[in-house]
């Protein structure tokens, strides 16, 4: 059996780190994903990362930010205070990868800077196809 999920959005708010009884930090965030072919339609995803894996997130993800995470899909009930079930589906995540380095949110990463005249600074930002300039070379000569 196989219960494996790959998810590619955006934080919808700044992640959420607590601590259990016993010490183990777990983080929680929503990740917005637009649909492939109609993006009106956005599905919001509720993340849960624990130990030190959370502690990352708190402290380098926020608001805006994208990311990547593998993890397992997990349905949990619980009963609410007036004694109502309920059910949950979240995303327990085994690896959360930071792919951009915007946003806001983050202690840290509003006391770190880009160095200036990056050649990499816009890695992992998105591309439209409409500022791809496309050039149609109708040589007949190889250029190397």
């Amino acid at each position: 059996m196989l219960n494996r999920v790959i998810l590619i959005g955006r934080l919808t708010r700044d992640p959420e780190l607590r601590y259990t009884p016993n010490g183990a930090a777990v983080c929680k965030f929503t990740l917005a994903i637009n649909r492939k072919f109609n993006r009106e339609e956005t599905d919001f995803i509720d993340i849960v990362v624990w130990q030190k894996l959370a502690e990352n997130c708190a402290n380098y993800l926020g608001k805006g930010r994208l990311a990547a995470v593998e993890g397992r899909l997990q349905i949990r009930t619980y009963e609410t205070q007036d004694g109502q079930k309920r059910k949950v589906a979240e995303v327990v995540a085994d690896d959360v990868r930071f792919l951009d380095k915007g946003g806001t949110g983050s202690v840290h990463r509003e006391t770190q800077s880009a160095p200036k005249n990056d050649e990499w600074s816009d890695l992992g930002h998105e591309v439209n196809l409409e500022d791809i300039d496309i050039v149609d070379n109708n040589d007949d000569d190889i250029p190397f």
